[in-house]
């Protein structure tokens, strides 16, 4: 607490943002240099230059990478966001885990008060292998329902995240997010640009924007998640001494139904809209071999990213809105605790679309 407390009256906080290019990092970044902290932005690759932030690359699946790029690095809050994909649960556990141990290793005899850890709600649905597969809490999830019995690589990272603090002496927060917007390139799972993709290769073509997934997520209720807004979450969890050692669920506040939804987006885009018509219709078949379509698009309109695998995430969408079951979070204890953040999903499609033209994306 000696430290929480120094960095609170000195001011000198240095936020360690992991997964810095990515859709959560990449807010947080800019949450955090607009609000005058210094910025160690780590990952792979460097992002964009800005004001206050230092990019740091490192491979975070090697340890020695890790602990090299890290050696006289001091920060005082730790916001870790990032995420490898692999083709087994047993391998997520391994390498997930294992790059966010490698790096609380690293800043072992730092000066850390605080880590965040950004999750999902994968915590309650099970993993890709086992998803919604077998007996779950009702909706909307709580945060204090028990872990299910099968093995999730969210459950190791948050061990290894409690073992550190115990053992380093930090704070930590968890942060369980729902279906992430917002503005990254390149990233494996943003609904945002897919369906923005879609969209566009749909007003190019004359075809209709088709709703991918089920029955049940076109009629049922369900909620999002806001980039901006999980950063907003995950400064206010670190900095606020009652959210400390704590798991909380984020997402934007309201709930919708895609049936209500999907007209409006098609209406943004000016395309026609379909929606659920007997059976799914997932992204990953509808849109194969798309590559050069989407290329002599960018082409013609200056576009910014060529490659369509970069824009597109179609596994993840199918995925989201393929699920059979309802999917909603409860807020309750974050607004308890004292955070009054909300967004409207709408806004935040629209928002969202409106950057990525701007930033030549989309035209």
């Amino acid at each position: 607490m000696t430290i929480v407390n120094q960095t609170a009256q000195d001011g000198q906080r240095t936020a360690l943002v992991v997964g810095a290019t990515g859709i959560a990092g990449s807010a947080l970044v800019e949450s955090l240099s607009a609000a005058g902290w210094s910025v160690l932005a780590l990952s792979r690759r460097p992002g964009a230059n800005r004001d206050g932030v230092r990019w740091l690359s490192a491979d975070l699946t090697s340890t020695e990478s890790v602990a090299a790029v890290l050696a006289s690095e001091r920060p005082t809050h730790v916001f870790f966001t990032a995420w490898s994909r692999q083709d087994s649960e047993e391998k997520n556990i391994a390498v997930n885990a294992g790059m966010l141990r490698s790096l609380l290793a690293a800043l072992r005899g730092k000066p850390v008060a605080h880590v965040a850890l950004m999750t999902g709600l994968k915590h309650y649905l099970g993993p890709f292998e086992a998803y919604a597969a077998g007996d779950m809490p009702d909706t909307p999830f709580h945060e204090e329902e028990p872990r299910l019995p099968v093995r999730n690589f969210y459950y190791a990272q948050e061990d290894e995240l409690f073992a550190a603090a115990a053992e380093q002496g930090f704070t930590w927060s968890v942060h369980r997010a729902h279906t992430v917007i917002g503005h990254a390139v390149g990233n494996a799972m943003n609904m945002g640009l897919t369906l923005a993709a879609q969209a566009t290769l749909c007003r190019e073509t004359g075809e209709p924007f088709v709703f991918p997934g089920s029955e049940t997520q076109w009629n049922g209720l369900t909620d999002m998640t806001d980039a901006g807004l999980l950063a907003e979450h995950m400064l206010w969890a670190s900095t606020t001494p009652g959210a400390a050692n704590e798991a909380f669920n984020i997402v934007n506040g309201d709930v919708f139904r895609w049936r209500w939804m999907w007209p409006k987006l098609a209406a943004h885009f000016g395309v026609e809209w379909e929606g659920y018509d007997q059976a799914p219709r997932p992204l990953e078949e509808a849109m194969e071999g798309r590559e050069d379509q989407w290329r002599e698009l960018a082409m013609q309109h200056g576009l910014a990213e060529q490659r369509l695998d970069r824009m597109a995430s179609w596994w993840h969408t199918d995925g989201d809105l393929g699920r059979n079951i309802e999917v909603v979070a409860d807020m309750g204890k974050s607004r308890a605790a004292g955070f009054t953040g909300y967004r409207r999903t709408f806004d935040a499609f629209i928002s969202l679309f409106e950057r990525y033209r701007a930033d030549q994306l989309i035209p």
